[in-house]
């Protein structure tokens, strides 16, 4: 019996996403700009858009954060 999503672990998960990714022969640039972006929404929506404990949560400086959150076009409430 297979194991649903939800309860396989980080890197099974990751597993499936990079094969997925790389059948559609995705640029591993792509890939990380992609990750990059939904790890940095997820970040913000869990600290209800606070940058600064947002930040905190990723390891990187605000401002490096602001950088990135302009650089990937990533969309603020």
């Amino acid at each position: 019996m297979e194991k649903s999503f939800r309860t396989l672990s980080i890197k099974e998960k990751l597993e499936i996403i990079c094969e997925e990714m790389v059948e559609k022969n995705l640029l591993i640039k792509e890939a990380l700009k992609e990750f990059e972006k939904v790890y940095i929404e997820k970040a913000l929506k869990k600290n209800k858009g606070n940058k600064k404990k947002a930040s905190k949560s990723l390891g990187i400086h605000r401002n490096t954060l602001i950088g990135k959150i302009n650089s990937l076009k990533i969309k603020q409430r």
